[in-house]
């Protein structure tokens, strides 16, 4: 398979939007990477090409039993002028490892990487400059066979749009409020919880919909057997500090290997910080809560980066974290990795990757 990525350029232009209007992926850039994959051909025809439509039969595969795997990463423009890429390469394997959970050929993880540098590259005028902005990269792989039949799909295309964006909340990097829930499940070991997949978000939607009318931010969610142990955080994975210890739900199986997450569990560790990846209920949070030793709570991901947890309610209790206030060390973790993200500090373990603007553009 010829791994040559063509290109066609746009021969229509979008107009760009101003930095200070950018909320999160509402606009998309002028093109889009495409590769296809044909059983017994394999992965095919990478392309970059202008942004367009897809036009599928009403019996493509995805469309009824949901082979659909994404994942997100950023470009960040720095006040060098260069745009940097964050740890493309772990974002490039961890695709693969959600296209294996549901039975889609895995693609060759220098080409996904490669891939993401092509489309920035073509569209890096895109890339907004604004302090908190950023071009967001969704890699997406979807089964387009034409059949109802429930088995493996023998056609996929993968495709990778990108969309300027400014916060993912509209509150910015401010505490938000978070509400656990022991009424709906997110994902069980042997499930699709370590996946990125569209089937974890639909699953997700009654949960969050529930807790946005009660005025939270976000769902905590708990196991799916004993509802005591903590999982995830609506989209992100979540971190507490109880006395002097950070403490994280292990990947078991349930939680997505989050790109920020390792970052951050790295600082930690660099920064001399007892960290622990175990296993912590929900009661024990709320005892530290209740008795002063719960000093600071946040999620982290891709989007947000890091999110400080103000307040967590649970069974009509609600406890209050850090004041309300965003916690030292939470600041402290947003900084360093946002000064990597924008090449402001010394990237020591080297995540970021210097994107190269074609001459051609």
């Amino acid at each position: 398979m010829s791994t040559e990525i063509s290109l066609t350029r746009t021969h229509a232009p979008k107009a760009r939007p101003d930095d200070a209007s950018l909320s999160f992926g509402k606009v998309f850039t002028d093109h889009m990477f495409l590769m296809d994959y044909e059983e017994g051909r394999g992965w095919h025809d990478p392309r970059v090409v202008p942004y367009g439509s897809f036009t599928m039969d009403p019996a493509t595969s995805v469309l009824h039993y949901g082979q659909a795997v994404f994942d997100g990463l950023k470009a960040f423009r720095g006040p060098d002028g260069k745009i940097r890429l964050f740890r493309a390469e772990r974002h490039a394997r961890r695709l693969n490892k959600s296209c294996a959970a549901l039975c889609i050929p895995e693609m060759d993880a220098d080409l996904v990487r490669r891939s993401f540098e092509a489309i920035v590259g073509v569209d890096h005028e895109w890339v907004p400059s604004a302090p908190g902005t950023s071009l967001y990269i969704r890699p997406t792989v979807i089964a387009t066979e034409v059949m109802l039949g429930v088995h493996p799909a023998h056609r996929y295309t993968y495709f990778v749009i990108c969309s300027p964006v400014g916060s993912y909340y509209k509150e910015g990097v401010k505490p938000v409020r978070i509400l656990a829930t022991d009424k709906y499940v997110r994902a069980v070991a042997g499930g699709l919880g370590e996946a990125k997949t569209a089937a974890n978000y639909a699953a997700s939607l009654a949960a969050q919909r529930d807790a946005e009318r009660q005025g939270y931010t976000q769902v905590l969610w708990l196991d799916a057997i004993e509802r005591k142990a903590i999982d995830e955080v609506g989209t992100m994975n979540i971190m507490m500090q109880i006395g002097d210890e950070v403490i994280t739900p292990p990947l078991a199986g349930t939680i997505l290997d989050g790109v920020t997450r390792n970052s951050i569990l790295q600082l930690l560790r660099d920064w001399g910080v007892k960290v622990s990846e175990r296993r912590i209920t929900i009661d024990e949070v709320m005892e530290a809560g209740r008795n002063g030793t719960l000093r600071e709570m946040w999620g982290t991901g891709t989007a947000a980066v890091v999110s400080p947890v103000g307040e967590l309610g649970y069974k009509g209790e609600k406890i209050v974290i850090s004041n309300g206030q965003t916690g030292a060390l939470t600041q402290k973790l947003y900084d360093a990795i946002v000064g990597i993200q924008y090449g402001r500090t010394n990237d020591a373990h080297g995540w970021t990757t210097e994107v190269k603007v074609p001459v051609e553009a």
